[in-house]
């Protein structure tokens, strides 16, 4: 390339690079605020995290020691931490594997039977279907603590405790799910694609799998993203269900560790608090972009 096409390339990027710089600096007073802002907030989320990760790779000695738990820079303990895991006959690596089939399972049941759920309301004309909606509606409104007893009774009335089946089958119900995919659908498509699916031919599980789910990957991606997490945090349902330990997911076995017994290796315990969350940490990365359009879908028409 000769040098003249060089800085003509150059050009349009340094332009673009100092024009940046300069617009930084020129902020008004009130930008600087809602900048100053967002970088507190920013900071008060993410130092948690790093606190984690840094206690993660440090021994339960340097942690106690005065002012080490603020300390800020890394150690070289990670591997010895994980491997104390492992020694201390706590099923880690186990447990990991254990969620992230609960949460998958959970997550495509919740995911593909609320769209198909939200694809009737919309595609759909019958009866009581206002009504059937706003009852739908009304079960976002009830705390999901009040139904912990009836749902224990129900599984043990059934014999279905001890077993993971209680914790991924209900996922299909997700009022929440349908609420937001429902608004997305309505915003999104026409009833015309849906009649035209039909005259070419195309069955109704046909047109919601070749047409319907293909254009709605933003929803679908998002609404994923916060079944998965909500799968993998949750305590209290593998709590209430599983006893057996080759069954526990890894909140069970990071819970364990922390109250084995009086004498605990922080180390250790940071060190699973670290591969419990490492893969929500992976998944935010990968998807964010998935999760703040989703999240402003219908927020702008053209």
């Amino acid at each position: 390339m000769r040098k003249t096409d060089q800085g003509a390339t150059l050009k349009p990027t340094l332009h673009r690079k100092n024009e940046g710089a300069h617009r930084f600096l020129g902020m008004r007073a009130n930008e600087w605020v809602i900048f100053f802002v967002c970088v507190f907030f920013a900071f008060i989320c993410i130092f948690p995290v790093w606190l984690m990760i840094v206690n993660a790779t440090r021994t339960t000695t340097q942690i106690n020691q005065v002012g080490g738990f603020l300390a800020l820079i890394p150690s070289t303990h990670f591997f010895e931490n994980v491997q104390t895991l492992t020694n201390s006959g706590f099923d880690i690596f186990g447990g990991f594997v254990n969620s992230v089939i609960i949460a998958v399972l959970s997550t495509f049941l919740c995911v593909y039977f609320s769209a198909l759920t939200a694809y009737g309301f919309v595609g759909y004309n019958f009866k009581f279907k206002s009504a059937l909606f706003a009852v739908l509606l009304a079960t976002m409104l009830i705390p999901g603590q009040l139904g912990m007893i009836g749902w224990y009774q129900l599984v043990s009335d059934l014999y279905l405790m001890d077993t993971w089946i209680p914790l991924i089958i209900p996922s299909i119900a997700s009022a929440t799910t349908v609420f937001f995919l429902k608004q997305y659908f309505e915003a999104s498509f026409s009833k015309e694609i849906i009649e035209a699916a039909r005259i070419d031919g195309s069955s109704e599980f046909g047109t919601f799998n070749r047409i319907i789910l293909p254009i709605s990957v933003p929803a679908l991606a998002t609404m994923a993203i916060f079944s998965f997490v909500y799968a993998w945090n949750n305590y209290m349902g593998p709590l209430m269900i599983l006893n057996s330990e080759e069954l526990f997911t890894l909140p069970l076995w990071i819970n364990k560790l922390n109250t084995f017994n009086h004498d605990i290796d922080y180390g250790a315990l940071y060190a699973g608090l670290v591969i419990s969350v490492l893969p929500l940490i992976l998944i935010y990365l990968a998807f964010s972009k998935f999760i703040v359009g989703g999240l402003t879908l219908g927020s702008v028409k053209e």
